[in-house]
């Protein structure tokens, strides 16, 4: 980052009111040379006025070396300035004086009037001056030598110094209105960033979250069935062989399908489709996105394969009945596998909590939403148990998929002591 100007006046602070050491030094110098300037001038002055020389060159001194605040007090310094020019004296520290006041930050007003009062200050004393020289013989020109030097001399003290003082004045404040702009974007953008990275990050918990709860909808159920089939294989493998050989197929397709499933959304959590990136470089919402539609088939699962899904169940032993109403339709993708992905996880829940138990699969189209209902009533009390693991994110998923569409999730147990799970998505 860029040192702003309070930081970079504090490094380089000079004594006393002096921003930096440079110019102290520079204004001492300065102060010297007027010193002497005015100390040497106050010799002429003294003899002039009839006091002694002494007393002329330690006045000189004196006046001259107030030119040592003029960054503190301009004013101050313009005001001795025009109080001594009719000794003649005070010719740089008047210039200087003249310069620091317009280049300060003072009100114009203040400039032209102290501006003002010194042209007229020195346009009298150099045309008295000029008279008497002409009065005494020094001078042999004509009458308009006498105005002209007046006026020359006063310009030539008065205006540059102010005009260059106004110039360097405004340039300053260009370039400290620059840096405060520069520093105030600078701060700007910093919080732009720390705000992108939080952002970055919410995002990425956020899509990792979905990512995770995908995978779980995906391979969960599947897994599930095949353990209820492998349960099953165990106990019919020697009473009914057949039915054994057939169980042992059907977990070998889901097995299959299972892997098939897992391994195509790894693959697009390893790759996007230009050039191959690392895992975490691929945004997560892209990935998010290719996973939802490979996962399933290319357009991912609709609600036409919630018959086939249906089936699954009932092949591994459970006694599901699937009921439609309203007018079959086809609905957004999102919605569409949102509730079958509700159907689905409900199901896994019945073979995992209640094994054997009767389950209703109940679907309605409705004119502006669709609603899915999934209950079971209380297991058999024999009913052997495949001592499925949960990891007790299931209907959080699916509460997560709902509410992300604008919908209604409701899930609890039923009077009957079976469960229930329901919800309702808007069609759009």
């Amino acid at each position: 980052m860029t040192t702003t100007g309070e930081d970079h006046g504090t490094a380089l602070r000079g004594p006393w009111w002096w921003d930096r050491r440079r110019s102290a030094v520079f204004d001492s110098s300065l102060a010297v040379v007027s010193a002497l300037e005015c100390a040497g001038e106050g010799i002429p002055f003294a003899r002039a006025a009839g006091i002694p020389l002494a007393v002329g060159v330690l006045f000189g001194l004196s006046a001259g070396s107030v030119l040592l605040v003029r960054r503190r007090w301009p004013i101050a310094v313009v005001l001795v300035a025009i109080a001594i020019t009719p000794a003649q004296m005070g010719y740089l520290m008047g210039i200087v004086g003249l310069y620091t006041l317009a280049a300060a930050e003072m009100p114009r007003r203040i400039i032209a009037s102290l501006a003002g009062m010194s042209l007229v200050g020195t346009l009298i004393v150099t045309f008295v001056r000029v008279r008497q020289g002409m009065d005494a013989g020094s001078l042999t020109l004509g009458d308009w030598f006498v105005p002209f030097a007046a006026i020359t001399t006063s310009l030539g003290l008065t205006a540059p110094p102010v005009l260059l003082g106004l110039y360097v004045g405004a340039r300053r404040r260009l370039m400290e209105s620059l840096r405060e702009r520069a520093d105030s974007l600078e701060r700007e953008l910093q919080l732009l960033a720390e705000r992108a990275e939080e952002r970055a990050e919410w995002a990425r918990n956020e899509e990792r979250t979905r990512i995770a709860r995908e995978m779980h909808d995906v391979v969960a159920h599947r897994v599930s069935l095949m353990v209820v089939h492998a349960a099953a294989l165990q106990a019919v493998a020697r009473k009914d062989p057949e039915k054994a050989v057939r169980n042992a197929a059907l977990v070998g397709d889901m097995g299959r399908q299972a892997l098939t499933e897992l391994r195509e959304m790894l693959g697009v959590l390893r790759s996007g489709d230009g050039p191959r990136k690392p895992a975490s470089v691929l945004p997560a919402a892209v990935a998010v996105a290719v996973v939802s539609s490979q996962v399933g088939g290319e357009e991912g699962p609709c609600l036409s394969e919630l018959e086939e899904l249906v089936g699954q169940s009932a092949a591994a032993g459970m006694v599901v009945d699937l009921s439609v109403e309203g007018d079959v339709r086809s609905y957004a993708r999102e919605v569409e596998q949102t509730a079958y992905r509700v159907v689905q996880e409900a199901l896994t829940n019945v073979h995992k909590h209640a094994a054997g138990a009767k389950t209703h699969v109940r679907l309605a189209h409705r004119v502006s939403e669709i609603a899915m209902q999934v209950e079971n009533e209380p297991p058999p009390e024999l009913a052997s148990s495949a001592r499925l693991p949960s990891g007790g994110n299931g209907l959080v998923g699916m509460k997560e998929r709902v509410l992300g569409l604008g919908g209604v999730f409701v899930s609890g147990p039923t009077d009957a002591g079976g469960f229930r799970v329901s919800a309702v998505i808007p069609a759009s």
